[in-house]
């Protein structure tokens, strides 16, 4: 075979895992309500701090906390995930939020986690909530932090003005980075 036609091959190849990904893709068919959104980040946050030494007391000095009870990430070479959400201030809602992200890389799999993220300054999180798509890496850093159950966090050692953890991670997915996460607000 020619370079050219391992090329062409290659793009065909791409482009037809690409049509399969997004048509197999656990993305939710339809959008939560603010309801179902709630309950979902009430959960989740039980869970948090049940599951997680030191995250009730990590929380204490939180701006604000947003959180996606479930963000369903899926890849092959290309993947792409997305999750709803909900911005607490005060533990009230104050606004709702979705997180998209796309990938290119060696990645394969599924995986629904929890995403928390948590504003230990206000500053950052004025900036987030002014902004009209908040993309890390871009308008803000996030310092990541992977937390199984059982494991324990020590808000010391978070310098980052917005700490995020990914709970409980299951699947094949490799890449637990937020680089190129964009938050963006909605109406529910």
């Amino acid at each position: 075979m020619t370079r050219h036609n391992l090329q062409r091959n290659r793009k065909v190849f791409q482009g037809l895992l690409i049509v399969l990904m997004l048509g197999t893709a656990p993305l939710p068919l339809m959008a939560d309500t603010a309801r179902e959104i709630d309950v979902s980040v009430d959960v989740a946050m039980e869970n948090f701090t049940r599951n997680v030494k030191g995250a009730g007391e990590f929380l204490k000095i939180a701006k604000g906390v947003l959180v996606f009870p479930k963000v369903y990430k899926a890849g092959f070479w290309v993947g792409g995930e997305y999750g709803e959400g909900a911005l607490r201030i005060g533990g009230k809602t104050a606004d709702y939020y979705n997180v998209a992200a796309g990938s290119f890389g060696f990645q394969f799999g599924a995986q629904v986690k929890t995403l928390i993220l948590v504003f230990i300054e206000q500053d950052a999180m004025d900036s987030f909530r002014k902004s009209e798509g908040w993309k890390v890496g871009i308008d803000g850093s996030v310092a990541v932090v992977d937390v199984g159950v059982g494991e324990n966090i020590d808000s010391a050692t978070f310098k980052q003005p917005i700490v995020a953890f990914v709970v409980d991670p299951k699947g094949l997915m490799i890449n637990l980075s937020l680089e190129g996460a964009k938050f963006t607000k909605i109406t529910r």
